[in-house]
């Protein structure tokens, strides 16, 4: 249901805030001339736009007599494991740091720098129906104005540093990895309460150190279950220091100019989806696909995308602006992929050459076939107050400096041929196919 349908609310914000028309928040958000105002290390104020003062202007292509209407949705969860690096394996392979901001992962635990299409095939998945791909796009924090009040514990991810875990260990591991989740969700709630505010000391010596204790046991439990039937992994017991503050992913996952608390989708949706003109095809293991430029400032808006938007808009309004949404709708992202493969390659010399988007009537061009389009949708919770100040936006580059028309997004395909085969199957026969 449409937000846009009689206007229901218009959102009384500074002037000062917007400093936009309609028609200004479509444009590129570059910088000219000289220094621009902002907040703190978050997004120049100028990059934050009221959403229903904006008209409506997506436009779908008309679907033809033998469009492919069917969806597959995978379950990979919403990076409850705090799978987190600045690296990116397709852009910039081996390099750490490549991508100098941080990225959410979901599905395949072992993605980072290093990532191989060996290393992938072999690692584990948060996805629950065995789905190894690798989907990963650009956090979105909140600037909490370097507020020094630490009320949670931040601990390392445990799931990602795993090997393959073994099919006869993976009942006992998922239950050790959850009894780590609820240790972690134990302490938040003790340091809540702020028992002991007259001593320092307290937090560290009677939740953290103990919860130091819990987690080594547990972590020998995961090592042992693993070793029972593969190699037993080594080092893990690195892993069991936690730390104040830090929110839900912060404090050691905070770079120079990208900071503040992480923001987890309420809601990570990844669906492929068919075409308007015609039956889909497989995508090839291994296909590496792209979304959005990163460096959009150096580049220009050439392979850019408009990715922003609030629940009950997704089907009018798509922004290069951070949205300011009205009571009672949510920041949204919406990420669509390209769709049209050449039919030979996983890979190309700029990533982009090998896939590209169809044309304006859905329609490849000549020598391109359809695959299944993938749309990473990302809902986030962020409160209103926040959004109406400018105070929250997307890590990026330094010299993007936050530029919402920054945002990206990057997808290997790791899926086995039996998945695969379903997922074109539901788009190709019209089903809505959930896993």
């Amino acid at each position: 249901m449409s937000l846009y349908k009689g206007r229901p609310l218009v959102l009384k914000v500074a002037a000062g805030l917007l400093g936009l028309t309609a028609v200004a928040a479509l444009a590129v958000a570059t910088t000219t001339g000289g220094e621009v105002p902002a907040l703190a290390d978050g997004a120049d104020k100028g990059s934050f736009v009221d959403i229903t003062k904006v008209k409506p202007n997506v436009k779908k292509p008309r679907p033809e007599n033998d469009a492919t209407t069917g969806t597959f949705t995978v379950d990979c969860g919403r990076n409850e494991n705090k799978h987190f690096n600045p690296d990116n394996f397709i852009a910039q392979p081996g390099v750490r740091n490549g991508a100098q901001h941080l990225h959410d992962y979901v599905g395949n635990l072992s993605t980072n720098a290093d990532s191989t299409n060996e290393s992938l095939e072999r690692a584990g998945t948060t996805c629950k129906n065995g789905d190894k791909s690798a989907y990963f796009w650009p956090v979105v924090r909140i600037d909490d104005d370097d507020e020094a009040e630490a009320k949670v514990v931040s601990c390392p991810d445990v799931a990602s540093k795993l090997p393959a875990v073994p099919s006869q260990a993976k009942a006992e591991v998922d239950r050790n990895l959850a009894l780590l989740k609820t240790q972690i969700d134990e302490a938040n709630k003790r340091l809540a309460k702020n028992e002991n505010p007259g001593d320092p000391n307290f937090n560290q010596n009677a939740i953290v150190g103990p919860l130091k204790d819990k987690r080594v046991a547990t972590i020998d439990r995961i090592a042992i279950a693993i070793g029972r039937n593969a190699q037993r992994p080594q080092g893990l017991e690195q892993l069991a220091p936690c730390k104040l503050g830090g929110g839900d992913g912060g404090g050691e996952n905070e770079l120079p100019g990208n900071d503040g608390e992480i923001q987890r989708p309420e809601v990570a949706e990844l669906t492929f989806r068919g075409s308007p003109a015609g039956k889909v095809v497989a995508m090839p293991k291994f296909l590496r696909v792209l979304y959005g430029d990163a460096k959009v400032g150096t580049n220009g808006p050439k392979n850019a995308k408009d990715s922003w938007t609030c629940t009950g808009f997704e089907d009018e309004v798509l922004l290069n602006k951070y949205p300011i949404c009205p009571q009672g709708s949510k920041v949204k992202r919406i990420h669509d992929f390209p769709s049209c493969w050449d039919g030979k390659n996983i890979d190309s010399a700029k990533h982009r050459e090998h896939i590209i988007y169809p044309d304006a009537g859905g329609r490849c061009a000549k020598g391109f076939k359809a695959v299944p389009q993938l749309r990473i949708s990302l809902t986030y919770n962020i409160p209103r107050d926040v959004q109406q100040r400018g105070q929250y936006a997307v890590d990026s580059f330094p010299e993007e400096k936050h530029n919402p028309f920054s945002d990206h997004d990057d997808f290997a395909n790791v899926m086995s041929q039996q998945i695969m085969d379903r997922l074109v199957n539901c788009v190709n026969t019209g089903k809505k196919c959930r896993e």
